[in-house]
């Protein structure tokens, strides 16, 4: 193993140690603007919680301290369903029949510019802030999510 090791870092030339480092310093840049955003959303702000289906808005709900805890069923299409909770200051897709549970596993939201998705049955819960005029603060475009 190690002389596999050796093996490869003699193969290796001063721009490609270069480049290595400068990819691996690139991959933080959007963990760096999305910290960013968040710390530039206000205190008063309310967060936002929309869940959508085909693109279509279904169910708006504000998550603060003050919410109570609820749960609901969608049905998007004949034999699917998707149990959505809500719990304060955060939302889940707590239970649905896809295939691969993508949604479930996601678990809890609750940060601007975070999203669940169950593509199989189309659904996405988005989370995003208001101002107290009810202005959008970010518009979609300028929010980067890092995957």
């Amino acid at each position: 193993m190690i002389d596999k090791v050796r093996f490869h870092l003699r193969k290796m030339k001063p721009l490609d140690v270069a480049i290595i480092i400068i990819l691996l310093v690139a991959s933080f840049i959007p963990h760096i603007v999305y910290g960013y955003q968040l710390s530039s959303i206000d205190e008063d702000a309310r967060i936002i919680a929309t869940v959508k289906i085909s693109g279509e808005e279904v169910y708006c709900v504000e998550l603060s301290e003050e919410t109570p805890q609820e749960e609901f069923r969608l049905e998007p299409r004949d034999g699917q369903y998707n149990i959505i909770e809500v719990d304060g200051t955060r939302i889940r897709n707590r239970e649905d029949n896809s295939p691969d549970q993508l949604g479930v596993r996601r678990g809890w939201i609750s940060q601007p510019g975070e999203t669940a998705v169950v593509l199989p049955h189309q659904l996405i819960i988005e989370i995003h802030a208001e101002n107290q005029d009810g202005q959008e603060i970010h518009e979609e475009d300028d929010i980067i999510i890092p995957m």
